[in-house]
């Protein structure tokens, strides 16, 4: 597409010479802007997969990827369903749960919190928690007065290993004086830190057996979470799940209609700041055509001189064409390495920031991560490359077409 001719002038034109260094210097300014503008984007993209693909990993891992209810009702026959559920393909774990609201009282720290029953076996394989474990044995976990806290709420409320904590359900028996709450101590067996500080913060668990005797629910639970390999099956699941069950009473909640509002806030923000930062490119564009102009402007004689000597217009575009193009090219080049480089780094340079200025960027109680996560989706940066290429490729556009037009007669007419 380009000779070698063209090649040649383009590169004599780029180099800056004396009394040409101002239109090389803005040149240079475009270049930079358009690499920083690559890199933002790259970055930001990134960072934000990364916070989604981390919060779902950790929502999905809490709460599973369906949830089988039973109105207002308890599943009493979820042993036998949970069997069932097992034998479908995709499903991974199957977790009967009973829960319930009640208020914590320990030492003079009260509180509301959600309490959930589990058995032993399913809590080890509910490996967002038993994976996180920073105080106690899974072994401790069983018997009619064990516990497993949160680290967050172990301490706001001082609550260590073998401490005592009062719950109390408003669930009681009726008496004739009205229904009076259930009250019953257990002492604390794990402390687990599953990342996320609501969860850690304000949720308790007990073995199923003690769950179902402070609920009052012997022979049933609340729900039935189910954990599954791929989470964009949960819907196609769900349906084998109501089939295979024939219960018209179940209800089956998947996690993108409990999380719908909160995923389409993210795509949203996700769209927004594309759409915003790819301004930095296009005003990185607009400096490539003032850049171009003036170098067109200047090179006026030089323009009439070639086609004097036989340079067609074609070629003349040509030659403007890579002079643009070049300052396009390397600055999505430069951007595209200091976006991937910054992105693998990334764990590194938030834990220099923070050992430089002793603060902690993502405190865990009002972020819902605790380090900055980044997740490189290739297509993506591509889209990205893609997208600076075209924005460069159109600045350099115009002035070509300008200089291309220039009258060699009426350029030198003034010589």
């Amino acid at each position: 597409m380009f000779n070698a001719f063209e090649r040649s002038v383009a590169g004599r034109y780029l180099r800056s010479r004396r009394g040409e260094r101002f239109v090389s210097i803005i040149a240079i300014f475009s270049l930079i802007g358009i690499a920083l503008g690559v890199a933002t984007l790259i970055i930001v993209m990134a960072v934000m997969n990364g916070f989604r693909e981390d919060l779902m990993s950790r929502v999905l891992g809490l709460n599973g990827a369906l949830n089988i209810y039973a109105g207002q009702h308890v599943i009493t026959s979820y042993q036998d369903d949970a069997a069932q559920i097992r034998t479908i393909n995709g499903v991974t774990r199957v977790t009967p749960m009973a829960e319930g609201t009640v208020l914590l009282d320990a030492a003079g720290y009260s509180a509301g919190g959600l309490m959930r029953g589990i058995s032993a076996d399913d809590f080890a394989a509910l490996h967002a928690l038993s994976d996180n474990i920073v105080a106690g044995r899974l072994e401790d976990f069983h018997g009619p007065d064990a516990i497993a806290i949160g680290a967050a709420l172990s301490v706001k409320s001082g609550l260590q290993l073998g401490s005592k904590v009062t719950l109390l359900s408003p669930q009681g028996r009726a008496t004739p004086f009205g229904t009076m709450p259930r009250i019953r101590s257990y002492r604390v067996s794990l402390i687990f830190d599953a990342g996320v500080n609501d969860y850690d913060s304000s949720i308790v668990f007990l073995p199923l057996e003690a769950a179902q005797k402070f609920l009052m629910m012997p022979d049933g639970v609340s729900f039935i979470q189910v954990g599954l390999d791929d989470p964009m099956k949960a819907r196609a699941v769900g349906r084998e799940i109501a089939q295979r069950l024939g219960d018209p009473q179940l209800r089956i909640m998947d996690w993108t209609r409990s999380n719908n509002a909160f995923l389409g806030a993210l795509d949203v923000q996700q769209n927004v700041m594309f759409l915003i930062l790819t301004l930095i490119i296009l005003v990185a564009a607009f400096n490539v055509i003032s850049s171009m102009i003036m170098m067109v402007k200047d090179k006026t004689r030089d323009i009439a001189v070639l086609r004097t000597l036989g340079a067609t217009r074609g070629a003349i575009m040509r030659i403007f064409l890579m002079c643009g193009a070049s300052v396009g090219v390397c600055g999505t080049i430069i951007g595209f390495i200091i976006g991937v480089v910054f992105c693998l780094n990334i764990e590194r340079i938030q834990h220099g920031i923070e050992h430089l200025t002793h603060t902690n960027l993502f405190n865990p109680e009002f972020y819902y991560l605790e380090h900055l996560p980044a997740h490189l989706v290739w297509s993506q940066v591509i889209d990205v490359l893609v997208l600076s290429l075209i924005l460069s490729f159109s600045a350099t556009l115009y002035p070509a077409w300008r200089a291309a037009r220039t009258d060699p007669v009426e350029a030198l007419r003034h010589e």
